[in-house]
């Protein structure tokens, strides 16, 4: 059995990392390469960077950083946000950014999904799936940070784009995103259990026991968060002790038997 991912996530704007609310009121929270050393040393096992800034005048900004990020990490790193094209995907790629994550562009562009695992292989792509219940005992697809709701079903949404060839999916339960009271557990045993490839479970998470909760219980394969590991509430150690703690397998610093050391 494969060792499930612990991914901390930050958001960078203009090559610094920000932290505000809703993307509203941002503060300079520090050095990305600093955070992203950090990070390594803690024992993740990847790293997540969204671009909130997401504008074409941007990017050139954030190629810059991921050329500097790559070279201070040892561990894979994922780069996210105003991802519109293979141009921006083959940029980010070259730069050294071990995936791609795409989210507006995949719902708004059926085809690029399916050109992108064309050009650059599967194992690069990452799908960002924001979503929301309806009401109506479904969830549907959100953009514009969770502000607007489609009308476009998550789960079958998700089953396109691993048809598509996504290698993964980021799953983020909008209604939780921020509360601290656990992963949406119902919306990733949906998701989870309707496409064969990773699901990475974000949004809402709190305590070392909601990550185990989402992989135990909810199906996920890796589990992703920002706020708790960048205010330091919890360490990487204490989430893997937690998944570990229910019998499944992490991969620890310096280890590749799963066993905690």
């Amino acid at each position: 059995m494969l060792s499930h991912r612990v991914i901390p996530c930050r958001d960078v704007q203009g090559g610094r990392v920000v932290k505000g609310v809703r993307f509203q009121d941002l503060r300079d929270e520090g050095d990305p390469v600093e955070l992203a050393a950090r990070y390594d040393q803690e024992g993740a096992d990847e790293l997540c960077f969204l671009d909130i800034g997401a504008s074409a005048d941007n990017r050139g900004t954030l190629v810059e950083l991921v050329q500097r990020v790559s070279r201070a990490l040892c561990i894979p790193f994922t780069v996210g946000g105003g991802v519109r094209s293979l141009d921006d995907m083959r940029a980010l790629l070259e730069a050294g950014a071990d995936k791609v994550s795409v989210g507006t562009a995949a719902l708004r562009d059926n085809g690029l999904i399916a050109a992108a695992a064309r050009e650059f292989g599967s194992q690069f792509l990452v799908v960002s799936l924001d979503a929301a219940p309806d009401g109506e005992g479904r969830w549907c697809v959100t953009t514009h940070g969770g502000r607007q709701r489609t009308d476009v079903d998550a789960v079958e949404f998700a089953r396109r784009m691993s048809d598509a060839g996504a290698g993964e999916l980021l799953l983020n339960d909008m209604d939780r995103d921020g509360t601290g009271d656990g992963f949406g557990l119902d919306l990733l045993r949906a998701v989870s259990s309707a496409v064969p490839i990773a699901v990475i479970a974000s949004g809402g998470a709190g305590k070392a026991e909601d990550f185990a909760r989402a992989i135990a219980e909810g199906g996920a394969d890796a589990v992703l968060a920002a706020s708790v590991f960048h205010r330091r509430q919890l360490t990487i150690t204490d989430v893997k002790q937690a998944i570990a703690a229910h019998g499944l397998p992490v991969r620890w610093p310096h280890s590749t038997t799963g066993a905690a050391p």
